[in-house]
């Protein structure tokens, strides 16, 4: 089998498909600044290296989908991976995202065996990511209140790309992925409370006021626009409905986030004065 290139290779989601093809035995090359050879998405000269000898790409973009460029971006990638012999592509995708559905199509118009992987607000955002220390400290403050999200765990996005991107059936396919209930913000620190036997709070703020408190902790402009963007346009009820992309694909169900928070506190991760 060719080598098939992981782009956000130590990312949430890269990581996990780096370990299964490891697993498969699968030749694999790490897409990251850290890599060899290097893959910067701000540096074009970086890619032609990347792909070489290069069958199949798991297209993960950085730092997300939504910012300007990205399309442009992607189109251009896709278009030279396809020309180098890599033809079969999956993307990571944000659902209920139009900046997202463009980069989608500009890959999909590459002439590429494509995938597409929609998916939103990941389980392990609360132990791998941003908000993990709000967690520690014992209480949660974000501009998220009643709408619900079907949050995914990111275990069931690499099982679901690792068979896109090493079996038949799966070319030309469009994967929902979400777990198997919809979450309020709110619950779903209940569920990590509960899970970790500790008190956890939460408290929902506006955008302002967050974006106020981000820019004090000294968060870049160009983080606190996109958080305000995922919490505010995204989060706005369209994505609050369930996807059947993991059954689909891996003929299972998907993990359930009650499942995740006792998995993530058995670890110890969320154990009080770690942060």
């Amino acid at each position: 089998m060719q080598t098939i290139l992981v782009l956000g290779g130590t990312g949430k989601t890269g990581r996990r498909v780096v370990t299964r093809l490891h697993e498969r035995d699968v030749p694999v090359r790490i897409g990251s600044r850290s890599g060899d050879p290097a893959f910067d998405w701000e540096d074009p000269a970086t890619w032609a290296p990347a792909l070489q000898g290069v069958g199949a790409v798991y297209v993960s973009y950085y730092p997300d989908l939504a910012v300007p460029g990205a399309p442009e971006a992607v189109g251009a990638f896709a278009r030279l991976a396809v020309d180098s012999g890599a033809r079969r592509l999956v993307l990571l995708s944000g659902r209920g995202e139009e900046e997202a559905q463009a980069a989608e199509r500009a890959l999909i118009d590459s002439g590429a065996d494509w995938t597409i992987l929609r998916a939103a607000w990941f389980d392990q955002n609360f132990s791998e990511n941003y908000l993990l220390e709000p967690v520690l400290a014992g209480h949660v403050v974000l501009p998220a209140g009643d709408v619900a999200e079907p949050f995914v765990d990111a275990d069931d996005i690499a099982d679901v790309a690792v068979a896109a991107l090493t079996e038949d059936g799966h070319s030309g396919q469009v994967y929902e992925l979400t777990g198997p209930r919809l979450l309020t913000f709110a619950e779903a620190v209940a569920a990590i409370a509960a899970a970790s036997g500790r008190e956890i709070g939460y408290t929902r703020v506006s955008p302002e006021d967050y974006a106020s408190a981000l820019a004090a902790e000294g968060v870049p402009a160009d983080v606190i626009d996109l958080l305000i963007y995922l919490f505010t346009t995204v989060l706005d009820g369209r994505n609050a409905s369930l996807g059947d992309g993991v059954r689909r694909a891996l003929g299972r169900s998907p993990r359930d986030f009650a499942d995740y928070a006792r998995e993530a506190a058995a670890t110890g991760i969320w154990k009080a004065g770690d942060a």
